[in-house]
């Protein structure tokens, strides 16, 4: 039985496997920034800007790209922790907003996991009773949300009876963020966004923590958006993966197409960078060389052509579209080389 099977199963499913779960149609963000006398705004820094991508129900979607290319922020616009600018999303089939799904179920169907795990947890509460907090603020009884909480211990490989009643203080690293995890299940959600959830373990504990969240996938019938820098990771655990660079897309397709055949030169940056335990395959110059532009003034056209050694006078002049090279294609790259007739010398015929 396939993922989509699974949740066909799901009795929350209203549009079947074919729908999915989760569209993001042009999310904007730009944070003003204000200075002079009368603290007045003097620019936009420009975060998120037109991101749009579906996430197909029981799928894993990892994000990837640099430093402050928007992939946290745009994790943030999802759960509505940030107000976005403009945009929509649409979850199984249904706006989320006025008119539509309200914002507090959709935070039930949608929960996160933060980058630092003790930073998350109250300090004050057992992890029993942190994991037992929102169902109890949602209306379940006390003795029943803790029943819940110390099920889902077992579920994440912590112990009832050795981990209930400790503080995030007694716990390492790893053990954090499996009670991080076990409270983003705690309200039974569908989707579970992840950002950065293993950066800060070590390898070992990181391997254990990725492992665990390919079983809860599959035991909960979950759908994941994962974020990381980590394109190792985000190989090992996803379906598809999504380049972000400087606030918008500049890649998305099935895993297998991004790392075996990209289309975007800075994917192919990014995937050239790293490091290769093949003493045969080191690397004597950087794939990339400069710092990504200032997303307060972005250049013109493609924003990543200041930084590409194909960059030609299109690629400054028009804004390049998120296409696919035949009809239908999953695999799409923002980018004139891969747009037949775009005006670039490498562009297909």
């Amino acid at each position: 039985m396939d993922a989509s099977e699974v949740q066909t199963a799901d009795p929350r499913d209203r549009g079947g496997p074919a729908q999915p779960l989760l569209i993001v149609r042009d999310l904007k963000r730009h944070f003003p920034i204000k200075g002079g006398l009368l603290n007045r705004a003097v620019g936009t820094v420009q975060a998120v800007d037109g991101v749009s991508f579906s996430v197909m129900k029981g799928e894993t979607l990892g994000i990837v790209g640099e430093s402050g290319c928007g992939k946290s922020t745009t994790a943030r616009l999802l759960m509505r922790l940030i107000e976005p600018d403009s945009g929509e999303v649409i979850f199984d089939g249904e706006p989320v907003g006025p008119g539509g799904m309200a914002l507090s179920e959709m935070r039930r169907q949608i929960q996160m996991v933060f980058q630092d795990s003790y930073a998350s947890l109250n300090p004050r509460l057992p992890i029993e009773d942190s994991i037992a907090f929102a169902p109890t603020v949602h209306g379940v009884p006390k003795a029943k949300a803790r029943a819940r909480a110390r099920d889902l211990l077992a579920a994440v490989g912590l112990a009832p009876e050795q981990f209930a009643r400790r503080y995030p203080h007694e716990l390492s690293g790893g053990q954090r963020q499996r009670v991080n995890i076990a409270r983003a299940l705690a309200l039974e959600p569908r989707v579970i966004v992840l950002d950065e959830p293993v950066s800060a373990l070590d390898k070992s504990v990181e391997a254990q923590v990725l492992n665990l969240l390919v079983d809860l996938k599959r035991d909960f019938h979950l759908t994941y958006v994962f974020i990381s820098h980590d394109l190792n990771v985000v190989q090992f655990i996803s379906d598809r993966v999504l380049v972000m660079y400087l606030g918008q897309v500049a890649e998305v397709g099935p895993v297998e197409d991004i790392y075996g055949a990209p289309r975007h030169p800075y994917t192919r940056a990014l995937l050239a960078s790293r490091p290769s335990m093949d003493p045969a395959k080191r690397m004597t110059e950087p794939p990339l060389t400069g710092d990504p532009p200032n997303p307060i003034n972005p250049p013109s056209g493609c924003r990543f052509r200041t930084r590409c050694a194909f960059a030609e006078a299109v690629c400054a002049e028009r804004v390049p579209v998120l296409a696919g090279l035949v009809p239908h294609d999953s695999h799409l790259a923002a980018c004139h080389m891969a747009a037949a007739g775009s005006g670039h010398s490498r562009a297909p015929t």
